[in-house]
């Protein structure tokens, strides 16, 4: 039985992904701050456990007691992570080093802590939860899609290092889910710039936003093809899946920058 570290189990795609993979046989540990809010995965076999990817001690922590527990860490989902909308203008520096601490050191701290026990077992998946907002950058989304480029170009390198002992990095790009994601970034963004020079926008922002809530699918969409890659003998490097995921990332193939920025603005004009 392969062991799992979930990180952002609380809620959304991590909860949903938790739930499915314990569902089908794997050995789950979920990890996330808000511990109240995985109470129920218990039901499921599924282990809790108290995690702050901005904390070392936590992040070091968390590895420990899954490895003297199950023996080893057989696949890492890098799921945990938040977008801090607003524009870059409005945005604190604070608030931005923040962003990159949760959804990208955080991720790499894990990665770092596990490789060394995948290398010596010559098995191990590093699944990292990107975006379609790892490949296209909108208005307002500065620092997260910075955060998710970022997660694309070290899921890249780190794939590359350590394919050669055995080991696979998987990058997951959702497109639009229900969860409390979008939620939370559009109210970010209101809350930072919905009084600044960009207020317009961000209404205009807000109301695209809140339009296209009933179309997006649910979380299990992405736990289906988490577990996908996982159990492909030779997974591909990349999986898309949600609302516009294939659409949008194809329209960026093949157009010009000028006339993406124009598909993308008449949303938020």
């Amino acid at each position: 039985m392969k062991t799992i570290l979930i990180t952002g189990a609380s809620a959304g795609i991590g909860k949903a992904t938790a739930i499915y993979l314990a569902q089908n046989g794997y050995n789950v540990y979920g990890a996330a701050r808000r511990t109240d809010k995985m109470e129920d995965l218990k039901t499921y076999g599924i282990k809790v456990i108290s995690l702050d990817v901005t904390k070392n001690e936590s992040i070091v922590a968390c590895v420990n007691q899954i490895i003297t527990d199950a023996g080893n860490i057989d696949i890492l989902i890098n799921n945990a992570g938040f977008g801090s909308y607003g524009a870059i203008e409005d945005v604190s520096m604070e608030d931005a080093r923040y962003q990159l601490e949760v959804n990208v050191f955080g991720a790499m701290r894990l990665a770092q802590l596990v490789l060394p026990k995948m290398r010596e077992n010559k098995f191990g998946k590093i699944v990292n939860i990107s975006s379609v907002g790892g490949k296209i950058s909108m208005a307002f989304g500065g620092w997260y899609h910075a955060s998710k480029f970022a997660i694309e170009a070290l899921s890249d390198a780190m794939r590359n290092e350590v394919k050669p002992f055995g080991i696979d990095v998987i990058v997951i790009e959702p497109g639009g889910i229900k969860s409390e994601w979008g939620g939370i970034a559009m109210d970010s963004a209101v809350r930072v710039s919905g009084r600044s020079a960009y207020k317009d926008m961000v209404a205009n922002s807000e109301k695209a936003f809140r339009s296209m809530e009933d179309k997006v699918p649910g979380p299990i969409l992405i736990a289906k093809l988490i577990k996908k890659s996982i159990e492909a003998k030779s997974p591909k490097t990349r999986y898309v899946g949600g609302y516009m995921a294939k659409p949008m990332l194809f329209l960026r193939k093949i157009v010009s920058d000028k006339i993406m920025d124009k598909i993308i603005m008449s949303q938020v004009k």
